[in-house]
């Protein structure tokens, strides 16, 4: 495996945390370099930054509530959080508070589907 790859590609990724950049090598760890390569081109096109999430965050507590559940994929949570104010704006506040949370929880999500896809890439 070529060192440039190998020294930590995901510490360009925006808003890593020692947490996900941890994570992301104990996932990694057991696949082929080019298994690695698919799983990084992968994660990265799903990947959402902490400052992405703030992001929604912050428009679905002025805009669109719940809009920070349905970019997750959380779409039952997103209509219920839309047709209830983001829960008399308590969840969305909450949202706002957690959304680093939120981010990492999400993005663990797409790691696992990125790297299952990766095992059966080669």
């Amino acid at each position: 495996m070529d060192n440039s790859f190998q020294n930590n590609p995901y510490m360009g990724l925006p808003g890593i945390t020692p947490e996900e950049l941890a994570f992301l090598q104990q996932a990694t760890a057991e696949l082929t370099e080019n298994q690695q390569k698919y799983f990084y081109m992968n994660y990265t096109s799903k990947r959402k930054s902490p400052q992405d999430m703030l992001i929604f965050c912050i428009v679905g507590v002025c805009l669109v509530p719940g809009l920070q559940r349905f970019i997750t994929g959380q779409v039952g949570m997103g209509l219920v959080y839309l047709f209830t104010a983001g829960l008399c704006f308590i969840g969305s506040i909450m949202d706002l508070v957690n959304h680093r949370d939120l981010a990492m929880e999400y993005n663990k999500k797409m790691a696992f589907e990125s790297h299952q896809l990766a095992k059966m890439s080669s």
